[in-house]
């Protein structure tokens, strides 16, 4: 037998402990569950579509400050889930988290939260890919851009990634790995041509640091921490590697390290990518005011056609950003009707014969994502001058809605390790060592302080959408939790300390193992 087929076969059976059967086509290697969450964080989507918000609040100090506070906070959440993903390897990853951690509802709830985050984050990259692409597809055929030619651009772009997640995982895997290396390709090339070919040159490094500076009618501080919503925002999406763990071969190392590693290299590259765009900036003022700061800052640095060029270079990193991010979604819707935990659970949790892939799940996201959008273009129709943005209130709903998911099943370890429920014996390979809890901890503070901030004013209406969201849930508790939702069968058939035992029993019949460490 060869690794690759050992591989697979003790993959399998770890599947088989927690009660499923291996389904999905299990073809992923380490990079390309890497590939999945650093195409969805993106630097090129978030950081660049919320250019103008982190501008306008905390000035060219945002890019130079925001960016790394957020950055090293998101690292201690990062490092926190891929302890349990190594601990948990199923595609429910957050649900099944919280269920086995605590109990089915603990589960359901967080499944249904993960999910509203879900939504608001693939709506909100199509959004943005649809905000760059329809003004520069205005500028060639002599259109103007609107409201209503962004939302028929957004409609035509979540198709495409729905046709494309439809055919097959073994496309969508080989695009997020050129995805992977596309983004820090064109980081590349706008760096370098920033660099070497802006305008009048570039300001003075001290310019990325200047704090104090704000287009917004708040106080500087306070204005500041509005900003945050553009470098929180990029850093979403990394559970993905948890989401496709089904699909990836030694996934209880690879999906851990595709975890934090997504987070760790978006960091630098996304800093350095700022760095110079903010460097380049010649009437911050402008920039702030323009419809697209982003378009506005690279047009004005680098000339019409060079800019344009540039532009759409970006515009296809976004693209594969959305791509990926159907692919985390369908994965977790289909996990979720797996269990039986959705309405009409048995259509959303078919594989297709011919693809195996979850088709029916891929299209419900496609359509859940295009109402929220659509949604809110009835709203800005009805109330044009309301202050708040599309892609802020779409941003601010994902980030909320995915961290409060990401929280649930970290802070259900440190009770069941308080419980003794949860102990050292039954952490994966890759696991945090003595300084779990403490990791843990910092990135639950975060968790509370960055939801909070992502909902007052002026984005007070994602708070509204994600209160209107809860109180269906709540009515859906009601309605058909209690008769139909029997938990998870990573939590119905099993304990940690079952688990561990049937480890215990698959590794005596494979013989020694070599003993390689993966504690960090």
């Amino acid at each position: 037998m060869n690794a690759q087929s050992h591989h697979h076969d003790k993959d399998k059976q770890d599947l088989n402990k927690f009660g499923y059967a291996q389904e999905l086509l299990r073809s992923m290697g380490g990079f390309s569950n890497f590939a999945i969450s650093f195409s969805i964080i993106s630097i090129l989507t978030g950081a660049v579509s919320l250019y103008g918000h982190g501008l306008t609040y905390g000035g060219a100090g945002m890019m130079g400050f925001g960016w790394p506070i957020v950055a090293l906070f998101v690292m201690f959440v990062a490092a926190a889930m891929a302890e349990l993903a190594s601990a948990i390897p199923t595609a429910g990853a957050l649900y099944h988290w919280a269920a086995i951690l605590k109990n089915k509802r603990w589960g359901w709830y967080t499944a249904w939260i993960n999910l509203i985050g879900q939504i608001g984050i693939v709506a909100g990259i199509d959004y943005s890919v649809a905000l760059f692409a329809d003004p520069l597809l205005a500028s060639v055929f002599g259109y103007t851009s609107d409201n209503t030619s962004v939302l028929i651009a957004f409609t035509v772009i979540l198709l495409t990634h729905g046709i494309l997640n439809h055919i097959g995982i073994r496309i969508v895997a080989k695009l997020n790995d050129f995805s992977a290396w596309y983004h820090i390709v064109i980081v590349a090339v706008l760096v370098v041509s920033l660099a070497f070919f802006t305008k009048g040159g570039l300001n003075s490094v001290d310019y990325l640091f200047k704090v104090g500076e704000t287009f917004s009618d708040k106080p500087y501080m306070f204005a500041f921490l509005i900003g945050l919503l553009q470098a929180q925002w990029t850093f979403t999406g990394f559970d993905a590697s948890a989401h496709t763990i089904e699909e990836t071969i030694n996934p209880r190392v690879r999906a851990p390290w595709g975890i934090f590693t997504s987070v760790a290299y978006s960091f630098v590259f996304g800093f350095l990518m700022l760095a110079f765009v903010t460097l380049s900036i010649k009437d911050a003022g402008a920039a702030a005011g323009a419809d697209n700061a982003f378009i506005y800052v690279i047009s004005q640095a680098l000339g019409g056609t060079f800019g344009s060029i540039i532009l759409w270079l970006v515009t296809a990193a976004m693209w594969f950003c959305g791509l990926s991010s159907i692919t985390s979604f369908s994965r977790m819707m289909y996990a979720f009707s797996r269990d039986k935990g959705m309405p009409l659970s048995s259509q959303w949790a078919q594989i297709s014969k011919k693809y195996r892939t979850p088709a029916k799940a891929i299209w419900l996201a496609i359509i859940l994502s295009f109402l929220l959008a659509f949604v809110d273009y009835i709203i800005k129709t009805v109330n044009p001058d309301a202050a708040y943005t599309t892609i802020a209130f779409l941003t601010a709903v994902s980030v909320v809605g995915l961290y409060v998911a990401y929280g649930i099943p970290i802070w259900l370890k440190l009770r069941a390790k308080a419980s003794g429920r949860f102990q050292e014996k039954h952490l994966g390979p890759w696991n945090l060592g003595k300084y779990s809890d403490a990791i843990s901890i910092v990135a639950l503070i975060w968790i509370v302080f960055i939801c909070i901030m992502m909902v007052i004013p002026p984005n007070e209406t994602a708070g509204y959408a994600l209160a209107a969201m809860l109180v269906v849930l709540v009515i859906m508790d009601l309605a058909y939790y209690k008769r139909h939702f029997q938990g998870p069968q990573a939590a119905l058939n099993t304990s940690m300390d079952e688990i561990l035992r049937r480890e215990q029993a698959l590794e005596a019949a494979d013989g020694p193992k070599s003993g390689v460490s993966h504690k960090v």
